[in-house]
């Protein structure tokens, strides 16, 4: 009785299976709807929560990220928070906000250093976790996470009206891959 039991379970199963790929999947799935996969893989621009800025043009976020801009529109010093050489958010950060490969980027501040048009150089941090804790403890700073590395800590900002879960938003990171 146990064995024919188990025969109509599996039997049913595969039945459920089948119809279920038949017909996609139920409405209430939990499988994520596209778009929201898509800005997972999306680099956020984020700044601390008592940060007034809710929205940031590309060009005003160049300027920013290339120590051309000092201070927040409330007076506070911006502080620039970048991920290490060789991280795939550096290298989206610098190819499409800075414009810059590595070694142009590095450059640039060495040179606005020397001269005195840069004030500073930006604090480089590790993983995620430093860069968002950073973040969320200095008030006039501004970094970049992955959307999956979010989380209520920090505050992200819109570029050009975007924020990272929206359609044509500009910043795209790589998936992660597993080592």
């Amino acid at each position: 009785m146990r064995r024919l039991a188990g025969l109509l379970f599996i039997l049913a199963s595969a039945a459920f299976s089948i119809a279920a790929l038949s017909f996609g999947p139920a409405p209430n799935s939990r499988l994520l709807p596209e778009p929201q996969i898509a800005s997972e893989q999306n680099l956020a621009v984020v700044v601390n929560l008592s940060n007034p800025v809710q929205n940031l043009s590309m060009p005003e976020l160049r300027r920013i990220f290339l120590g051309e801009r000092s201070h927040w529109p409330n007076g506070r010093r911006i502080t620039l928070v970048m991920m290490e050489s060789g991280q795939p958010e550096r290298a989206v950060v610098l190819r499409d906000i800075c414009q810059m490969n590595e070694t142009d980027f590095n450059n640039h501040f060495l040179h606005g250093v020397f001269t005195g048009e840069v004030l500073v150089s930006p604090k480089t941090l590790a993983t995620p976790v430093g860069v968002r804790k950073f973040v969320f403890n200095v008030p006039g700073a501004i970094g970049y996470l992955r959307v999956s590395d979010l989380d209520p800590s920090v505050k992200a900002v819109r570029i050009d009206e975007r924020g990272p879960e929206d359609k044509g938003y500009r910043l795209h990171v790589p998936p992660r891959t597993s080592k």
